[in-house]
């Protein structure tokens, strides 16, 4: 815990604070148009005298029910918030994880003609993809919500072998299971992910033989070999990017050299999608 940095950043935040945003009247006498602490302690529901010791850089470790309220009290933003976490020696609270896309992501991938793209969340479920992205992975609006699911795709049936070929596949396997892993570390309450790691322990020996080796290992860049049954071998690079303010969800983009092979590929599969 820095106290110094947190008292200066409480200061920080109240002073920037007028009495009119959160409610309160303005009065006389104020020499700065800021809050004063008792008012950010009325706020925040907690004692003058303690929230005066934070900022005065000698109170006690905040727990995070006190820092949750000193967020909402200071109008923190996110990324104000996970800061005030930080100096407190704390970590911040992660999102809660939700199966909705952000409207914006779903438009930007749309707009992406002539890239792969898809949106995949932390149990590897695609939940949003282009007309592109669907070209390569194959049908994935006539399957059923569970079984758009790369990891079951790894390693419960054939198209994914089919798609990269062993080598890739296996190479996939191995760091998609290590992402996994991470995803479980980072969300280890999440019935989602238990239900398919149980599920893939039960069903897939080589899912189990990884999954014992605790590798761990979040994906971002991957070269891929993709051999796709109109268009045949197109050699892409495969781009994890995360969604923000939502870390349970990843933009998946597979990109390729401007005038490469690959990419004169990527347009003939681009042209194929619009004549269907």
């Amino acid at each position: 815990m820095n106290r110094d940095q947190l008292a200066a950043f409480l200061r920080s935040r109240r002073d920037r604070i007028t009495p009119l945003e959160v409610g309160l009247p303005a009065g006389e006498r104020r020499r700065a148009p800021g809050l004063r602490r008792q008012e950010v302690a009325q706020l925040a529901g907690m004692s003058v005298d303690y929230y005066i010791r934070l900022e005065q850089g000698r109170g006690p470790h905040p727990s995070r029910q006190v820092l949750n309220a000193l967020a909402r009290a200071l109008m923190l933003s996110q990324d104000e918030r996970a800061h005030l976490f930080h100096l407190a020696g704390q970590p911040p609270d992660r999102p809660a994880r939700r199966g909705d896309v952000p409207g914006p992501i779903r438009h930007l991938i749309g707009y992406l003609e002539e890239v792969p793209a898809y949106v995949l969340d932390a149990a590897y479920n695609v939940l949003a993809w282009n007309p592109l992205g669907e070209a390569l992975l194959g049908d994935l609006a006539g399957l059923p919500p569970h079984r758009r699911n790369i990891i079951r795709r790894v390693f419960a049936a054939q198209d994914m072998a089919d798609l990269l070929g062993d080598e890739d596949r296996s190479a996939f396997a191995r760091v998609s299971v290590a992402d996994l892993r991470a995803a479980a570390g980072r969300y280890p309450d999440d019935p989602e992910i238990q239900a398919l790691v149980a599920e893939m322990l039960a069903l897939s020996p080589e899912f189990a033989e990884l999954w014992h080796l605790h590798e761990v290992g979040v994906r971002r860049s991957q070269r891929k070999r993709v051999t796709h049954p109109v268009v045949g071998t197109i050699d892409l690079v495969c781009q994890m990017l995360p969604v923000p303010d939502r870390e349970d969800l990843h933009l998946v983009l597979y990109t390729a050299e401007p005038g490469s092979p690959a990419h004169r590929a990527l347009r003939e599969l681009r042209e194929l999608t619009l004549s269907s």
